[in-house]
């Protein structure tokens, strides 16, 4: 049966000679694979850069509930990015943004509407912003949790918990940046230095990490410190 739905790219892996399984995160289905044919081939019908990591899509898809891997009968870009593929640093954060989420909602199989909503509109936001998007991740992390249930009531529960599996503390000004970026939303104009930058996301990854069974190393993290450094 055919299913219209809209779509995020989180990814995909080469397939025999030509083709590609791609990840999406659906606004239906939730997280699924879909194999495309012939994708690398010169003539082929949809081209690879639809397929990169946070591309918006518009589908028609065939959905089988007994296949983990399933078809997409149409395709379209929606709406198409103007600055997120070619920009460093906003490429760098998406595509860590991409590997993290394609970590954590594996498992979400169910429609989730409040949550899709949530980050397609947050990557529509991050396209469109011009300036004072450079800690776009940490507040993307910090809210996206609350769609998956787990928000923190503050900086101090996020510590304690962390505490009970790591060894890693705050100083007092990171502390401070922290409750900072909890209390506020993604259009808030947080300031941080490079350090505490790299310090908040670690302590995020880490409380996503003992809220998850899935989480495992994010390849792109080495290279999203040295474009922020």
């Amino acid at each position: 049966m055919l299913h219209k739905t809209k779509g995020i790219v989180l990814g995909h892996v080469k397939y025999g000679e030509s083709s590609l399984i791609i990840q999406i995160y659906t606004e239906k289905f939730g997280i699924q694979s879909y194999i495309e044919n012939g994708v690398r081939k010169a003539k082929a019908k949809h081209k690879m850069a639809i397929f990169q990591p946070l591309t918006l899509l518009d589908l028609v898809v065939y959905k089988k509930s007994n296949s983990r891997i399933n078809r997409m009968s149409e395709i379209k870009v929606n709406p198409p990015y103007r600055t997120i593929p070619y920009e460093i640093i906003k490429s760098s954060i998406g595509l860590f943004l991409a590997e993290f989420l394609n970590h954590i909602l594996r498992g979400e199989e169910d429609e989730n509407p409040m949550m899709f909503g949530f980050i397609h509109d947050s990557f529509t936001y991050f396209d469109q912003k011009e300036e004072s998007y450079v800690n776009f991740h940490l507040q993307f992390l910090a809210q996206l949790s609350s769609y998956l249930g787990f928000k923190p009531s503050g900086a101090v529960e996020i510590m304690d918990e962390l505490s009970q599996y790591h060894q890693i503390k705050l100083r007092p000004d990171e502390m401070l940046k922290l409750e900072e970026l909890l209390d506020n939303d993604l259009t808030y104009d947080l300031k941080v230095t490079a350090e505490q930058r790299q310090q908040l996301l670690n302590v995020l990854i880490q409380f996503y990490q003992i809220h998850s069974h899935s989480f495992k190393e994010i390849k792109s993290l080495r290279v999203l410190h040295e474009v922020l450094s």
